[in-house]
This record gives C-alpha cells, sequence and structure tokens, in this order.
C-alpha cells in the first residue's frame, strides 16, 4: 500500500426536499383543505477514524463526496424522505483543514471519533403547514434549503510514542527492524527512507509504537533533501530517539545540524524528551568509540547511549529507556494510587473495594 499524508477533498451536503402544494380531495367532503407535507432533510456529510488504516491513499482516487438531496414532500400530509449521509473514513491522527490550508476544523485522535463536516439543509414547508383561521387555503410550500460545499486538506500526523530522528543513514530503519516487526527499506544510500514506517516494539513486556522518518539534512526545513515535512509525523510523540551514526567524521556537527533543523520546524519538537544514542559502533575500535562518545556528550549535553542493531549491545538499555519516559508521560498508565475514601467498613481503592481491616493495615496497603 502507499503512503499518502496529505489529501485535498471536495464535499457537498445534501439539498432539503421542496416542501408540497396539495389540496384534498374526497367524495363528500366539500372543504379538504390544505394536505402538502414538508420535504426531508439533505444528507449529511461525516468524517469517521478507523481502525487498520494509516494512510490517505484512498482519496487519491475519489476526491468528491456528496450526499444525497432530501425527497419532496407529497400529498396527504406525507413528509419526504431524508437524504442519506456520507462519511469519509480517515485514519487515526487525521487533521481537517479548511482550503487555505491553515485553519484546524478538527483533529481526529482517538478511534471511532466522528465530525459533520457539512450539515445538510432543511427541508421545506408544505402548504399544509401555513394553514391558518384567516387563510384555509394557501397555494404556495417553501422549497429545500441548499446544502454546503467546502474543499477540504486532509494531513495525516501518525500517532506513536516514540520518534526516530536523524541524519539520512544514521541508522534509523535498521533500528527499527531489529526491535520490531516493520521491515523499512535498507541501503548503503542516503534517503532510502521515502515515508515514515510504523513498527511495535516490546519490553519487558510492555509494548509501545516507534515511528521512523525520513532523515534531515542541513537546510531540510528550506526544502533541501526531502525537507521537513514528514516531522508532522513525530509531533505526537512523548520522546525523541537521536540517532547520530558512528561513521560521521564529526558525530557533535551532526547531532547539532538535526537539532537545528528541529528548531528551525518548531511545533515544540526541541521541547520534547530526547534520547541521544552512538548508532553503528561496531564499526569502530575501543579508541575511537570512547573519543566519539565523548564528542557527542559535549554537543549534546548528556551521556549518549552505544548502541548497534548488528550486534544488539545497547539495544535493551535504549528501549527501557524509551519506556519508563513513555510511562512518565502518559498519565493513564502510571500505578494506580490508593484512594483513601472510607465508607463504614469498607476501603475504597483503585483497585476494587475490600473489607478494611482497621488500624494501620489498611493505610499500608499498596
Amino acid at each position: 500500500m502507499k503512503f499518502l499524508d496529505e489529501a485535498k477533498v471536495y464535499i457537498r451536503s445534501g439539498d432539503g426536499g421542496g416542501g408540497s402544494v396539495s389540496f384534498r380531495r374526497e367524495k363528500f367532503i366539500e372543504f379538504g383543505g390544505p394536505d402538502g407535507g414538508d420535504g426531508g432533510r439533505g444528507g449529511d456529510v461525516w468524517v469517521e477514524t478507523v481502525n487498520g488504516l494509516n494512510t490517505l491513499i484512498d482519496f487519491r482516487y475519489q476526491q468528491h463526496f456528496k450526499a444525497t438531496t432530501g425527497t419532496h414532500g407529497m400529498g396527504r400530509n406525507r413528509t419526504g424522505a431524508n437524504g442519506s449521509d456520507v462519511t469519509l473514513k480517515v485514519p487515526v491522527g487525521t487533521q481537517i483543514f479548511e482550503e487555505d490550508r491553515e485553519t484546524l476544523i478538527c483533529d481526529l485522535t482517538v478511534e471511532g471519533q466522528r465530525y459533520c463536516l457539512a450539515h445538510g439543509g432543511n427541508g421545506g414547508f408544505g402548504n399544509a403547514h401555513f394553514k391558518t383561521s384567516t387563510n384555509q387555503a394557501p397555494d404556495w410550500a417553501n422549497p429545500g434549503l441548499p446544502g454546503e460545499e467546502k474543499t477540504l486538506w486532509l494531513r495525516l500526523k501518525l500517532i506513536a510514542d516514540a520518534g526516530l530522528v536523524g541524519l539520512p543513514n544514521a541508522g534509523k530503519s535498521t533500528f527499527l527492524a531489529s526491535v520490531t516487526r516493520a521491515r523499512p527499506k535498507i541501503a548503503n544510500y542516503p534517503f532510502t527512507t521515502l515515508h515514515p514506517n510504523l513498527g511495535v516494539a516490546t519490553i519487558d513486556e510492555r509494548e509501545f509504537i516507534l515511528a521512523d522518518i525520513p532523515g534531515l539534512i542541513e537546510g531540510a526545513h528550506e526544502g533541501v533533501g526531502i525537507g521537513d515535512r514528514f516531522l508532522g509525523h513525530v509531533e505526537r510523540t512523548r520522546v525523541l530517539l537521536h540517532l547520530v551514526s558512528a561513521q560521521e567524521e564529526k558525530v557533535g556537527k551532526a547531532y547539532k545540524t538535526v537539532k537545528h533543523e528541529l528548531e528551525a520546524y518548531g511545533n515544540d519538537l526541541t521541547d520534547k524528551p530526547e534520547i541521544v544514542a552512538l548508532s553503528q559502533i561496531d564499526v569502530l575500535d575501543e579508541a575511537e568509540l570512547k573519543k566519539k562518545t565523548k564528542e557527542l556528550a559535549k554537543a549534546c549535553g548528556k551521556t549518549p547511549f552505544q548502541i548497534s542493531a548488528v550486534t544488539g549491545k545497547g539495544m535493551t538499555e535504549v528501549l527501557r529507556a524509551l519506556r519508563d519516559i513513555i510511562v512518565e508521560e502518559n498519565t493513564e498508565e502510571k500505578p494506580a494510587r490508593v484512594a483513601k475514601l472510607r465508607h463504614r467498613d469498607m476501603v475504597v481503592t483503585d483497585e476494587g473495594i475490600g473489607e478494611d481491616k482497621g488500624g494501620d493495615e489498611a493505610d499500608d496497603q499498596p
């Protein structure tokens, strides 16, 4: 399946059905009066997030979405049927923008989330609606209201817990392939990764999602190389893993180059927790490894991890460091704390309700 993270669509909700002008004609009833029914409401256009999608490629082949018109009202006070709705199925993490590509309409981050993009027009009133004591035979009805039409932009920002950043050939795809079941393209030339890849890593029976994006080079924020458009896919991450290849002659400069591009991109990427790792250390001897580790530590202001996806050295430690930050950032996964709520002889905790054993024993429960 091809990857597409931006698409332009045209939507139009349904028009409302027109009201009916009708009079009751029945034998032996001299003054039947008006009996024109109301028109049906036009269909709405909805967007909904679904599981199993991680690309907007479907909108490459279909860009127009139109809901149906409401049925016109009929005689005998029959109301027309409402028009059918249209639903756009999108992956979790999709943002909807106005045609100017800047005005955000909605940000869909939860599976099953729905949002109405265009409301259908109301149906018109039939002539029975306008009957009064002074006007018992109105001969007019309202037309249905027109629906809404818009041109929108869909932009996908993948949902991941941790993001991999670095220069091209820093070992990001190799790292992803070694700790997950993802199979990104790996080769010994720059920009082998042309679109983001996702994988699920497991450490100590805990899972989290890793996102690998194409490498950044100097001037990426100005469009050099692939540019920085894929950085949007790590905006939602809780932590960044910055990989610096041990094959770089100046690892400190390589780190600062990527850091500068993150700062130029903005959107608070530099405020995220960052783990720095010197990758591909299997190509260095002990003296060279010690020298480059010291140089990288001076550039980033912290002691970097030393990892090799080929030999597996340092991989477990890095995964555990990522896991610890993810768990700390995710308040929903923090250890449940006991709520010291007492009700008669019972103690209510986050784990349920148990008997109060009295004294200090209840207070000492974890």
